[in-house]
């Protein structure tokens, strides 16, 4: 992973982290571990896909999608 692909990865995360708390009251430590264990996460760090150079609501919708139906 480059450096400018890590730092849209990071940035994308602390978002993604951030709605995952505020929208389901999870604590810090829950919502990194959700965010940190999905395929959407995987996605997001495999720079094939492209998914992090998309916006962090966007890989939030795709999060939501996959918890709600077990898999993206």
């Amino acid at each position: 992973m480059n450096k400018r692909m890590q730092y849209l990865v990071e940035g994308i995360t602390k978002d993604v982290i951030g709605y995952l708390i505020e929208d389901n009251g999870y604590d810090l430590l829950t919502a990194i571990k959700e965010f940190y264990n999905s395929e959407t996460f995987a996605k997001l760090s495999d720079e094939s896909t492209g998914l992090y150079i998309e916006s962090s609501a966007y890989v939030y919708e795709i999060l939501k999608g996959e918890l709600l139906h077990g898999k993206i």
